[in-house]
């Protein structure tokens, strides 16, 4: 099969998710989210003081933000890689397939010369783009909207080792690259939710109804032996990238089951997918 017919596949999938009106009202409440926070912080440290951001259970981030906007960028990410990011891209992964086969539409990509495990590839691409370009547009929200409303400048790390504004920069997108990977796992286990159902709103909420029974279950103390193999245990194990010198560790046990993760169920996939009866 030709590579350039691959990628031809490749982008008709990219311009059929990054089109759809759901997708791009997603990207929109994540945009929001930021935005909502700056404003809240700046609403109540409008004095310039740091208020109470630093005195509850959240992260330390919020206490810096009137001193740095850069810190927005981490606060938003903080805020949304537990709960809306990962909800978003249920909804994209699990309509992947099960919506195509709602649908009508998947035989007639299956009559296609592509193949069940290269249309089943390309979905899950197609999946991983959404992830980056939702947690980018998550970032990039961030950065403007602190730029707007605080000071940026120079980046106090969480070891107290002040960092220039040019690495601090390069630490934001080193966040957003790290934040992206750690749905990876869930991605590949949304599509495998997605192959087995020919109802897309079901595969939606069994993705999104598995992702908050597992956050509970990370949650409750009498479990902690399992809690490092949930995919979500690690997901703000970027926060030590603001370390100096950064803490590798949890990233790389992060990327490491975000791996496993997203063999286990891609290997599922494509077993479900390649045997499944396309009967509608």
């Amino acid at each position: 099969m030709s590579p350039l017919w691959s990628w031809g596949l490749l982008r008709s999938e990219l311009g059929v998710t990054f089109r759809r009106w759901r997708t791009l009202a997603l990207l929109a409440v994540l945009a929001g989210v930021p935005v909502l926070i700056g404003v809240a912080v700046k609403v109540e440290t409008g004095d310039g003081s740091t208020g109470s951001g630093g005195q509850g259970g959240g992260p330390a981030f919020f206490a810096q933000i009137t001193h740095n906007g850069l810190f927005l960028v981490f606060a938003a990410l903080a805020a949304t890689l537990p709960v809306f990011l990962p909800m978003a891209v249920g909804v994209v992964a699990g309509d992947a397939v099960a919506g195509e086969a709602g649908a009508g539409t998947l035989r007639y990509l299956l009559i296609a010369p592509a193949g069940r495990a290269r249309l089943l590839l390309v979905k899950y691409v197609g999946t991983l783009a959404f992830c980056l370009v939702a947690t980018l547009v998550v970032a990039a929200s961030a950065l403007a909207t602190g730029a707007l409303l605080f000071p940026v400048g120079e980046v106090m790390t969480i070891s107290g080792v002040p960092i220039g504004l040019g690495e601090g920069l390069l630490r934001v997108v080193a966040i957003a690259l790290a934040a992206a990977a750690s749905l990876i796992g869930f991605a590949a286990l949304c599509l495998f939710v997605s192959t087995l159902t020919h109802s897309g709103i079901a595969a939606m909420a069994a993705s999104v109804g598995l992702l908050i029974t597992v956050q509970i279950l990370d949650t409750i103390p009498q479990l902690h032996a399992i809690h490092p193999y949930l995919f979500p245990h690690y997901w703000l194990s970027f926060a030590d990238l603001l370390r100096e010198p950064v803490f590798w560790d949890d990233l790389a046990k992060n990327l490491g089951l975000q791996g496993a993760y997203a063999a286990v169920f891609g290997a599922a996939a494509w077993a479900r997918f390649t045997t499944r009866d396309i009967t509608t």
